[in-house]
């Protein structure tokens, strides 16, 4: 019998996920928990395994495509079984394909006839029975919709430029920015790239790339941005790695200056709690655990995962975990809840040789913190020169909420603790 394929919840509050390409296409063969397609969400992107070995039949949904969680994407159906694609008496199987359908991309029949919608707009339509909200949740993006909640918009007033008169993040954003209507639309010149008539090409921008894009200008709008900036001798630091490196290595986990930077941090939220808070609405929320998440570079964007309750691990079960998460995101093996919960955040622009970053702050979070590049510079010690591994590391905080003593009080308790480490610690 065929088995229905559908869009899976990836977390509590995910309604839905967005295609980003089909790993199998009609006709090919697939094993039970073989990778079949590969999704995008709020919380993360994974690729998601067959529930059942077979053959696929059907693709619903195209690459691109936005569907609601528990929609069916695909049909798979056991080897040697007549596709329902090829069966004329199935309910499935369209009467002709649309000349525009992409081949092996076998899609239902319309729900139903669509009428003009009158109060969204040119180009804006609605299904006959559909709800002002389904209109509206088939009209846009949750970003879009959690912006129009923010601003006490009604989205039903806006009128869509996206195809089929979706409303897009510029669409409300030029709403909001009082012009009355939303932004105009700016196809590309036929063969060229925007500008001035430069030569070169448009691509769209992935899935990740525009998640990126939409959280980085939301948090600019949400918080007040102030960096401070620390130099660090790292000299005692790369000592106790130096003496310890191998021993950790042994015991499976590899001790990275990261690892020590996480650690310090930890200390500094205990020591210093409205860093680990998080703003909710008109309130600060003071958070118990210390979440942190890490930033991990993919190729194209980057992703998040977080090393849950880090207070309560010692300096090689962080090694571990942040290893561990690592790897997983390059892989796309995380789970949702491993790239959710977090209060704090470190990015690691200097892995790539930045002396130091001013990164955006990481929604609702208060504060994030960065990493430059760690490097042998000659300093004053004593009245004498020397030379020792040295880094900049830079906070950004919302200055709504945190002070520049305390975002500097904190910094201090990091610098202090990385100059003058421990080694019971390690």
């Amino acid at each position: 019998m065929p088995t229905d394929v559908v869009m899976p919840q990836m977390g509590e509050s995910i309604a839905e996920g967005t295609i980003v390409r089909w790993i199998k296409k009609v006709g090919d063969a697939v094993e039970r928990d073989e990778p079949l397609f590969e999704i995008s969400t709020d919380k993360v992107d994974a690729e998601i395994p067959s529930p059942v070995a077979g053959v696929v039949s059907e693709i619903r949904a195209r690459e691109g495509e936005t569907v609601l969680v528990n929609s069916v994407v695909a049909v798979i159906v056991p080897a040697g079984f007549a596709a329902a694609s090829t069966n004329p008496s199935s309910p499935m199987a369209p009467a002709t394909e649309a000349p525009h359908q992409k081949p092996g991309l076998v899609v239902a029949p319309a729900p139903g006839p669509i009428r003009s919608q009158g109060h969204g707009g040119p180009g804006a339509v609605e299904r006959t029975g559909e709800s002002l909200e389904e209109s509206i949740r088939r009209r846009s993006s949750p970003l879009v919709r959690k912006i129009a909640k923010e601003q006490g918009v009604d989205i039903s007033r806006i009128h869509g430029t996206g195809i089929a008169g979706r409303v897009t993040k510029n669409d409300i954003l030029g709403f909001i920015g009082g012009t009355g209507r939303s932004a105009p639309a700016r196809p590309a010149p036929s063969g060229q790239a925007y500008g001035a008539g430069l030569a070169g090409e448009v691509v769209p921008m992935s899935v990740m790339r525009k998640r990126i894009a939409d959280h980085m200008i939301a948090s600019r709008r949400a918080s007040a941005h102030v960096h401070s900036v620390f130099e660090v001798n790292f000299g005692r630091v790369a000592e106790i790695r130096g003496a310890k490196k191998a021993e950790y290595e042994r015991a499976g986990a590899k001790l990275t200056y990261l690892s020590f930077i996480v650690k310090a941090a930890v200390h500094a939220l205990r020591a210093v709690p409205i860093v680990n808070a998080s703003v909710e609405g008109e309130n600060i929320a003071y958070h118990t655990d210390v979440n942190v998440g890490i930033a991990v570079a993919l190729d194209g964007g980057l992703i998040v995962p977080v090393v849950k309750k880090a207070d309560e691990k010692n300096l090689q079960g962080l090694s571990r975990a942040i290893a561990d998460l690592a790897a997983r995101a390059r892989n796309k093996q995380l789970k949702p809840d491993e790239v959710s919960g977090g209060t704090f955040t470190i990015t690691n622009p200097g892995v790539f040789g930045a002396l130091f970053g001013m990164p955006i702050i990481n929604q609702p979070q208060v504060a994030i913190l960065g990493v430059g590049h760690i490097e042998k510079r000659p300093v004053v010690i004593d009245d004498k020169i020397a030379i020792r591994p040295m880094a900049y590391l830079s906070l950004g905080y919302d200055h709504r909420i945190i002070d520049g003593a305390v975002a500097d009080e904190f910094m201090s308790h990091v610098k202090h603790e990385l100059e003058n480490w421990d080694p019971n610690q390690a």
